[in-house]
């Protein structure tokens, strides 16, 4: 991969205002390389176990999971990989993306949540799940002063899902939004990590943050890390 996903779709001075750790996080992944993370995140899932059932379908696919649990141990393998067939009578291309297994150690077993960001004709699109049948469009967010430099935010600015052969995009009022952090912090030598999936007037409906180390080394091109 010469360029990541966010390179493609992210205005280069956006970028520019990434803490320099961050840069690499975000930068492309070379061909034999896995970028390989490992950390705790300090919560994950939700309290309200009304939503349980809801999740329980969405685990299926790896997206998220019916638990509300604390201090989890977790992996991460980012992998640069190509979403989507392209279509050759238009010229359309298969979208640069790096797509994610995060691995949470849960007292009830190991859980793989799975998702690739890739870089789309209008920006960044995050398809969720093994089978990415439900996506986020996504705005990237960098603060050039404050207490918030160098802070990458990512936020959903259109969730959509397939079926029935098309695609369908929730209507505003109803949509949930993704709002997602990356922070470096230097004084412990760790990225922190902070998502929160939110809906109106329901307020937050998952959540998980925490702390890791990342890295880029050689390694093997399969996905076989759930």
């Amino acid at each position: 991969m010469t360029e990541s996903p966010w390179q493609r779709a992210v205005a280069p001075e956006v970028l520019a205002r990434l803490h320099p750790r961050l840069r690499t996080y975000f930068g492309p992944i070379p061909a034999g390389h896995v970028g390989r993370g490992e950390g705790v995140f300090t919560v994950v899932g939700t309290p309200r176990r009304w939503l349980w059932p809801v999740l329980a379908v969405l685990a299926r696919d790896g997206v998220l999971f019916p638990v509300w649990e604390h201090d989890v141990p977790f992996t991460v393998a980012n992998r640069p990989v190509r979403v989507g067939r392209g279509d050759p009578g238009t010229g359309q291309e298969a979208q640069v993306a790096v797509r994610a297994h995060r691995t949470f150690r849960f007292r009830s077993g190991d859980r793989t949540m799975v998702d690739a960001i890739a870089a789309g004709p209008h920006g960044l699109v995050d398809h969720l799940g093994r089978r990415g049948r439900v996506s986020a469009d996504l705005r990237a967010e960098v603060d050039a002063h404050g207490p918030d430099a160098g802070v990458l935010r990512l936020v959903s600015t259109r969730v959509s899902f397939r079926a029935l052969g098309r695609e369908w995009s929730l209507p505003a009022l109803l949509a949930p939004r993704v709002t997602l952090t990356e922070r470096f912090d230097d004084e412990a030598d760790r990225q922190r990590v902070s998502l929160v999936l939110a809906a109106p007037i329901l307020g937050t409906l998952y959540r998980y943050e925490g702390a890791f180390r990342y890295a880029i080394a050689p390694g093997q091109d399969g996905e076989n890390d759930d």
